[in-house]
């Protein structure tokens, strides 16, 4: 949305040894761009984009978040660019950020620490927005019901309806499990 420095990072100050988007863009190869896209962000045209990057890094670095929006345009097709929703470049900027942060390895480390830390009887909802994030969830809480330390409690997940998604448009993706503590 704002052409900015391609960082993509939680940190608020990221030091020279933290994993920045940019370095990912512009280090990783091609064959490893498009699994983290196909991957992690789902992208259908993760190949095609990787190679455009592969392409545009050989001319000059690329730095910024307009920089990448301009070689994933310019990577897929015209009909997938148009689309009003989600953007063409929603699903790689994801990818790379989950890459970044290794926000599905925080997620697991989180549920396991957040599940040890309740007390029997104790509840723990998690809200995920992607089904890569769901699936996790979902397993963790089933693993743990299976093994006799947990009930579900929500054995669907809860997503939101309709009358909230009018007034709350952001909410289409978000999915609620819940699980008790035995």
């Amino acid at each position: 949305m704002k052409n900015e420095p391609l960082l993509m990072t939680m940190k608020e100050n990221p030091s020279s040894e933290d994993l920045t988007a940019r370095d990912i863009v512009n280090t990783w190869s091609e064959e490893n761009l498009a699994d983290i896209m196909y991957g992690f962000g789902e992208e259908r045209f993760s190949r095609r984009i990787a190679k455009g990057i592969a392409g545009a890094r050989k001319k000059k670095p690329i730095e910024t978040t307009f920089d990448l929006v301009s070689i994933i345009e310019q990577s897929v097709p015209a009909p997938y660019r148009r689309g009003e929703r989600p953007n063409c470049a929603t699903k790689t900027f994801q990818a790379i950020r989950i890459a970044t942060n290794d926000e599905l390895g925080a997620l697991s480390t989180g549920l396991r620490k957040g599940f040890t830390a309740l007390r029997p009887g104790g509840r723990m909802a998690v809200i995920s927005f992607h089904s890569l994030e769901d699936r996790i969830v979902k397993k963790f809480f089933k693993a743990e019901a299976d093994e006799g330390r947990a009930k579900l409690i929500t054995k669907k997940p809860i997503v939101s309806e309709k009358s909230e998604l009018t007034e709350n448009p952001r909410a289409r993706s978000a999915k609620l499990r819940i699980i008790e503590k035995l």
